[in-house]
């Protein structure tokens, strides 16, 4: 038996080069290759590196799905039923929608594959293919394969994920959703997992890393005497313990959704653990403690003007904030975004392939659909300029060189950077910037 996994294509957002389509590979599919049993042969496409065969002689082909990547899933899907192939898929998107999405595929997954996949393996030999397979919420969290071939087309293959989900449900996150959960991983498996990987530079890449905080000091604590360097993301009401616990045993950067400037703007979509109020003692306490932000951004808000931008960047520029990963205001199908603006007629684009936070679908309250984008861009364009850079140069010396490698070299130069990507195998370029960032 084969079986051919796919992670479709992604379009490019206007700031981002080829670099953050091979980022890293797809954890997702790396862990239905490591469900399924060794007998069967599984191969691996991620089709931002590689071009699909669709003559390849696969008995089942499944698709992990994101919003944005559901019209072209479909596609991939079409052209394989056509040529007599069953197809399977999950992801978050199937598992946000999956009676809008069920019909495109011959077989869903909802929620997670762990609780599931082995029996949707055994339904399909046994040609008895159930339409749609719900994950139990108690199925634990399985590990990815992580000793796949194509390492050197990425640049990270050191990211690990410790949960699913998220404990709170922001309006405009698909942890809004009821078919999303959260839970954490036990920490002897996620602590086997970075010694599997074998390197001292970790990626966590949980929607919050300390959604349990209890489970947090607790992992925290263990990885101490491993003396990692690593990155999380996690939400502003981090306590000044956990984050002496973090840069105890290596936190480098956090990216933190600020989200917005606008304390009306951050009620009106229910994100209750932000404080506008708070925002610059945070900033305070996570720079005193040497420990890079990744603000997370979103632009077209309920109560947001024209002034938003302007308001943001000086913010941002003052307070020295790293990184910025700007958004557009985007209701995903499925969350509780998407019902209110679609009962109140605000959503203007329905094709989903534009629905990856860099198009503008919706009419925004405070501003046209045109000053939306238009702000937006020229954001990212004033933020990364030579001088705004420099300003916000961090005054922690640890972090200047990884601060100037992503503002330069992957923000400011990230076409050259995509063109020594061509050279350089993107493995070796991830190990290089981690190695002058924090000196391994």
């Amino acid at each position: 038996m084969k079986i051919l996994l796919i992670q479709p294509k992604s379009k490019r957002r206007p700031m981002d080069t080829d670099l953050k389509l091979r980022m890293s590979p797809s954890l997702a599919l790396l862990t239905i290759a490591n469900l399924t049993p060794p007998e069967i042969e599984v191969v691996i496409i991620n089709e931002n590196v590689d071009k699909i065969d669709y003559n390849f002689p696969a008995d089942l082909v499944g698709i992990t799905v994101t919003v944005d990547a559901l019209p072209r899933a479909a596609e991939i899907a079409e052209k394989f039923k056509r040529k007599g192939r069953t197809v399977v898929a999950g992801g978050i998107h199937i598992t946000a929608c999956p009676k809008e999405t069920a019909p495109f595929f011959d077989s869903i997954c909802v929620g997670k594959a762990e609780g599931v996949w082995a029996k949707m393996l055994e339904d399909f030999t046994a040609k008895k293919l159930e339409k749609i397979y719900r994950d139990p919420v108690d199925s634990q969290v399985s590990s990815p394969l992580y000793n796949f071939k194509s390492k050197k087309k990425y640049i990270y293959n050191n990211v690990i994920s410790t949960s699913r989900g998220c404990p709170f449900s922001c309006d405009f996150c698909y942890n809004s959703n009821c078919n999303i959960h959260y839970m954490n991983r036990e920490i002897d498996d996620v602590i086997t997992d970075i010694k599997t990987i074998n390197r001292r530079h970790i990626l966590f890449i949980d929607d919050n890393f300390i959604g349990n905080p209890v489970w947090t000091e607790k992992f925290l604590k263990e990885i101490i005497p491993m003396r990692l360097k690593w990155s999380a993301a996690i939400t502003s009401n981090v306590t000044d313990k956990m984050l002496d616990l973090m840069v105890e045993s290596g936190c480098q950067s956090l990216f933190i959704g600020f989200e917005s400037l606008n304390q009306d703007s951050l009620r009106a979509v229910h994100k209750v653990q932000n404080n506008r109020g708070n925002f610059e003692i945070l900033v305070e306490r996570l720079h005193s403690r040497g420990i890079m932000i990744n603000a997370s951004i979103v632009f077209g808000l309920p109560n947001d003007t024209e002034k938003i931008f302007d308001e943001t960047l000086e913010w941002c520029v003052k307070n020295r904030i790293e990184t910025v990963t700007a958004h557009i205001l985007t209701p995903y199908p499925g969350t509780k975004l998407y019902e209110k603006m679609l009962s109140e007629e605000k959503i203007i684009d329905f094709d989903l392939s534009h629905y990856d936070t860099a198009h503008v679908v919706i009419k925004p309250d405070g501003m046209t659909p045109e000053t939306l984008y238009t702000g937006y861009i020229n954001f990212y364009k004033k933020l990364y300029s030579f001088k705004n850079i420099i300003k916000r140069m961090p005054i922690s010396k640890k972090q200047r060189v990884p601060f100037l490698l992503f503002n330069f070299m992957y923000r400011k130069f990230g076409r050259l950077s995509s063109a020594l990507a061509r050279i350089i195998p993107l493995e070796y370029m991830g190990k290089i910037a981690a190695k002058l960032s924090y000196k391994l």
